[in-house]
């Protein structure tokens, strides 16, 4: 089942798209938190977005663009505000179609199932883990917190990847351990402390601080 984000604040215009695409099989999620819509995004892991251009404290063209930092989802506009300034604006910012309302709901469904059929025939989604604002992409291995790209090494992605999956529970050293062995042929305990302490600085010095603590004798989880 393909899950359709819907970034938009008018509740009456969410309930008609809702019920109408869970007619079509899809399953919906309304945006509620319009401070951090990326954080609700990588909870949901949409394969298709539909987003407003004006929406509470942050534009679609804001949002539209923090998706492009870390997924290439097809992202549709849907707004009034439909003059030629703003059509190329939403194409600039990484929008893939531009829906004028007020619209017909048939219409607006035909556009989504065509373009996930274009997308999808030939890729799926990619899962986008989230912790503290902090997005982990898992398509790139890359991971991006406040605008920036945080670079991670093979390793370091393996342990960040394993303790994001894992949120609120300790990883034990030797399940880390294991991760590390999926592509080198022997990882001791002491290269997963310098892995561990290297991506702890990195993750400092980007501003989050104590993302990784230790539970000593145990192993290690986010925080």
């Amino acid at each position: 089942m393909y899950r359709l984000l819907i970034v938009e604040d008018d509740k009456g215009i969410t309930d008609a798209i809702k019920v109408q695409a869970q007619m079509w099989n899809l399953e919906v999620h309304c945006a509620q938190n319009f401070r951090n819509i990326m954080s609700e995004f990588a909870e949901f892991s949409p394969h298709i977005v539909l987003l407003d251009i004006s929406l509470p404290f942050f534009n679609g063209y804001h949002w539209c663009s923090e998706i492009r930092r870390v997924s290439k989802v097809p992202v549709i506009f849907i707004s009034s505000a439909a003059d030629n300034m703003n059509i190329v604006m939403a194409v600039n910012m990484g929008a893939d179609d531009f829906i004028a309302k007020p619209f017909d709901q048939n219409v607006l469904i035909a556009k989504i199932q065509a373009m996930l059929r274009r997308t999808y025939d030939f890729a799926s989604a990619v899962p986008i883990l989230e912790h503290r604002g902090a997005l982990l992409n898992t398509g790139d291995n890359t991971l991006t917190f406040q605008e920036k790209t945080i670079p991670l090494t093979k390793n370091e992605y393996r342990i960040l990847l394993a303790l994001m999956e894992n949120k609120g529970k300790v990883v034990s050293r030797e399940k880390l351990m294991e991760r590390l062995w999926e592509t080198d042929s022997f990882v001791d305990e002491n290269t997963l402390t310098v892995n561990v302490n290297r991506l702890r600085k990195k993750l400092d010095a980007a501003g989050l601080e104590d993302f990784i603590t230790t539970k000593f004798g145990v192993g290690y989880l986010i925080g």
